[in-house]
């Protein structure tokens, strides 16, 4: 077995399209600890997504190679090795929250009581029960985002692929919805890839942030974050948040294309 979560080597992406090659990412080698908390952060279209869709098997790179937890990515996506999380919440609206979070365990066949268990498990885990019979149109986006995150965690994964998941709410929701995330990891031990444009988001959940070069997107640092855990919302006030924003911001200096 190996000691990495994800292990990504010499992988570049090249989309063919009616315009022509699009060269999306270039040698990407970069491995991700067991139980870490990692972001990606870099210029748009740099290939932050493209390099998080890659790891959950929803594209197959060019060159290189992909491992997840010592398999191939199509294996460990087969295995539930990773859950994923976009920025939409892509909940169906005709379905009560509970019955959303136990989607993936009725894709699977498990028992109808066994997936209701699970379902109020994770709700309670998201600070959602007494949400369970709720549609999701009748929540507020930071808590349609929590229903998210529950379905994702259903069946247990060991690794999150996040994807911009707070970038639609307000900075108050999208605060507490970090604390919210780390407070889940603490809890779960699971492993989270984060894509994110938002550098303070970054520096406060990451463990590392892996910064990118404009297209065709490189690795063009790893940047350690030094902050002692837990995070807590006085974390933001500290000098050492500061700092480590700053290094942040000073690696990705440089990039116009950045937002």
């Amino acid at each position: 077995m190996t000691d990495f979560a994800v292990s990504l080597a010499a992988v570049s992406m090249i989309f063919e399209t009616a315009g022509g090659s699009v060269h999306a990412l270039d040698d990407i080698t970069i491995d991700v600890r067991d139980g870490e908390f990692i972001s990606l952060i870099g210029p748009s279209g740099c290939g932050k997504s493209t390099m998080l869709r890659l790891v959950g098997d929803l594209l197959v790179p060019t060159e290189g190679n992909v491992a997840v937890r010592g398999k191939t990515a199509r294996q460990a996506r087969l295995d539930r090795e990773y859950g994923m999380v976009f920025q939409s919440s892509t909940l169906l609206e005709w379905r009560k929250v509970a019955a959303n979070v136990e989607l993936p365990l009725e894709i699977m066949g498990v028992p109808p009581e066994q997936r209701a268990s699970r379902a109020r498990e994770m709700l309670a885990l998201v600070d959602l029960t007494g949400f369970e019979d709720n549609y999701p149109w009748q929540l507020s986006g930071g808590m349609q985002q929590r229903v998210s995150i529950a379905r994702a965690l259903a069946f247990e994964p060991s690794i999150l692929l996040m994807d911009e998941p707070f970038g639609a709410l307000d900075e108050m929701t999208r605060e507490r919805m970090q604390m919210e995330v780390l407070q889940i990891q603490k809890q779960t031990g699971t492993t989270i890839i984060f894509v994110t444009h938002s550098i303070p988001e970054a520096a406060f959940l990451s463990d590392r942030v892996a910064v990118m070069s404009p297209r065709p997107g490189r690795i063009a640092e790893v940047i350690e974050i030094d902050l002692p855990k837990p995070r807590v919302f006085e974390t933001r006030e500290d000098p050492a948040f500061f700092a480590a924003v700053t290094k942040v911001r000073e690696s990705l200096r440089g990039f116009e294309a950045f937002e």
